[in-house]
């Protein structure tokens, strides 16, 4: 299935789908050397959140999709190095909105949940 949304998107920065399909998608993201926080290598977590919107944005793939509302939880922290992998997943349809849950694994451990409202526009939200 080809990619409709957000395709200027770095993959360095938001990660690299590996799977788009209907209602669902998985991309993944290796964390580098310029998303630490600190000396210690803590990766910031808004690198976490960009990763799953990016896969909720994916998983709706509707040229003029856009996120209203987030509500997550970041459940361990993760440093460079890491590679963490989002899946999305299309729970609920109701009108142009779609509410996309989205888990973020590093290997086997979750690292981050959360639930994405995001919304179908009839047009582009920047055109007039």
């Amino acid at each position: 299935m080809d990619i409709r949304t957000h395709e200027r998107i770095d993959p360095e920065l938001c990660g690299t789908p590996l799977i788009v399909e209907k209602d669902a998608s998985r991309v993944t993201l290796t964390l580098s050397e310029r998303m630490a926080a600190d000396a210690s290598g803590l990766v910031h977590g808004g690198f976490l959140f960009g990763l799953a919107d990016y896969a909720a944005m994916i998983a709706v793939n509707d040229p003029n999709v856009v996120l209203g509302a987030a509500e997550v939880k970041f459940l361990k922290p993760v440093v460079v190095g890491d590679t963490v992998v989002a899946e999305a997943r299309v729970e609920e349809v109701s009108g142009r909105r779609r509410n996309v849950r989205v888990t973020a694994v590093r290997g086997e451990e979750e690292v981050f949940s959360g639930m994405f409202a995001c919304f179908v526009l009839e047009r582009h939200v920047l055109s007039e």
